[in-house]
């Protein structure tokens, strides 16, 4: 090992984000003698609200070995294809933001841009008739994507997953054990700071003293390293999302296993509705200035279906982000790095691309300031996008029926928003940028879905043949159906590959 090469790193708090950096890190740096120590508190309970995700996560489980069919089994866990947004346009009206790719692009084109043109034409399919995940949960239908096809349909689906996230958590911390994770079971008592802002130590509350070379901070919304010790911040956001607070509820199963979340728009917010194996999660995210808690809870009991299982509980939160996600020799991971209300699902994927930035830029005992910074920058990209993307849904919506939907008929927009929405008016274009996690096409699920219509698409799309195009997208449309209605059922598909083992008597 290089004299300045990472000797040591010490995950502060276990949960999902705690047991994710061990998982992934414990893969990333196989080979390599630096040990990974997670400090776990008995007495500190995990949110453990997240159980929607998006298909990354996917890629983190491959990232860390995790056979897909295990982890369905032990996190109780059911396939996910997007979110069905109901009552957010007006109410008695719904739309569906599927994941994976909406049609072909056509000699270059957008498909967007073709399919616009064939509207105005007046050969009508809708946007979604063309997307495999939104026919497949339309339909309750699913099956893992089968590898190397020929048809376009099965090679443009993609999937995620709806997961107990407490059990998640135990699951991952089971499989760090094997592969020599150590876990101290303790509570930080002080955090130990040098002249240069360098965290070198903790005292927990078993009497000993843990250093390390670098630190994690996994300790929720009080970010005890990151704001606690180093002061470093926080960016709020609340003039853009004004949501401050979410009640949650878990509930039987009274209906099927959709797959896909349910987000519908209240008074004062929204209701998530996340179909699991074992039983349903349930939420209400809202603004206390709009609402109060008993309210709320009011609400969510009225929404839900099936018997509760639990007292509902109220979490405050502030929408927003540590102005320094690294800094020096700690990261801010999960809540102690910032939040975003989980309209589109994007905690889990959070974590992972901040541990994917994390590796990338993996530092060394010199702990270089632009390596810090450069990494700095790529996350707060990260968390601005998913913020536009949030702001999106409530600034298009038509609802005005109560005092905080008419708040968000003339709410602020950022700048970068605002740009992109007036680009997509004029002429149905999104300006995406590589390496961004929402497509084009995601984009444009949500405008079509709140029926933002443009003025124009690109005027090179005239020289296609009318009917060539017509035939085309009647195509299309038909080839996703005929495929999505060959596949089997989502909990079918389940209960065939995947189910929860029940205890044997």
């Amino acid at each position: 090992m290089q004299k300045n090469t990472l000797g040591s790193i010490c995950i502060v708090g276990g949960g999902t984000a705690g047991w994710m950096a061990a998982s992934l890190l414990s893969s990333a740096l196989q080979g390599s003698r630096i040990k990974i120590t997670v400090v776990e508190s008995p007495d500190i309970a995990t949110i453990g609200v997240g159980e929607s995700t998006v298909p990354t996560i996917m890629d983190f489980l491959r990232s860390c070995q995790i056979n897909l069919k295990e982890f369905v089994e032990a996190t109780s866990a059911t396939f996910k294809l997007g979110i069905r947004f109901d009552d957010w346009l007006k109410p008695g009206e719904q739309f569906f933001h599927p994941f994976g790719r909406i049609g072909q692009d056509v000699n270059g084109f957008e498909f967007y841009q073709v399919w616009l043109k064939t509207l105005r034409d007046g050969h009508a399919t809708r946007w979604l008739d063309h997307s495999p995940c939104a026919i497949m949960a339309e339909n309750q239908r699913f099956m893992l994507r089968p590898p190397q096809q020929q048809n376009w349909v099965l090679n443009s689906y993609s999937h995620a997953l709806h997961l107990d996230a407490i059990l998640a958590a135990r699951y991952l911390r089971e499989l760090c054990k094997t592969r020599g994770i150590e876990r101290v079971e303790a509570t930080v008592n002080k955090v130990m700071v040098d002249e240069r802002q360098f965290i070198r130590s903790l005292e927990l509350d078993n009497g000993t003293t843990l250093a390390s070379d670098f630190f994690i901070d996994c300790t929720g919304f009080k970010g005890l390293l990151i704001e606690g010790a180093l002061n470093i911040g926080y960016e709020d956001w609340t003039h853009y999302l004004p949501c401050n607070r979410a009640v949650a509820v878990q509930t039987e199963n009274a209906s099927g296993l959709h797959p896909f979340t349910v987000a519908t728009a209240r008074d004062a917010g929204w209701t998530w509705k996340i179909p699991l194996q074992h039983r349903t999660g349930n939420g209400y995210v809202f603004s206390s200035q709009y609402c109060t808690d008993d309210q709320a809870i009011d609400t969510l009991r009225k929404a839900v279906s099936g018997k509760l299982l639990n007292e509902p509980r109220v979490i405050p939160f502030t929408t927003g982000r540590r102005k320094k996600i690294w800094h020096n020799n700690c990261l801010a991971l999960g809540l102690a790095s910032g939040f975003l209300e989980p309209l589109e699902s994007t905690a889990i994927h959070l974590v992972h691309k901040t541990l994917v930035h994390f590796v990338r830029h993996f530092p060394d005992r010199d702990f270089e300031s632009y390596t810090e910074q450069a990494f700095n920058q790529k996350i707060n990209i990260d968390y601005q996008e998913i913020r536009d993307f949030i702001i999106l849904h409530y600034c298009t919506s038509g609802r005005d029926d109560t005092e905080f939907w008419r708040w968000c008929q003339a709410m602020p927009v950022p700048d970068s928003l605002y740009e992109k929405i007036s680009l997509f008016r004029e002429r149905g274009q999104i300006e995406h940028i590589p390496g961004q996690f929402f497509t084009i096409d995601s984009w444009c699920s949500i405008l079509d879905g709140m029926k933002v219509s443009p003025k124009k698409y690109h005027p090179l799309v005239n020289e296609f043949d009318k009917q060539y195009l017509a035939t085309l997208m009647q195509e299309s449309a038909r080839s996703v159906r005929e495929t999505v209605m060959k596949m089997p059922g989502h909990e079918e598909y389940i209960q065939q590959h995947c189910a929860v083992k029940k205890p044997s008597v």
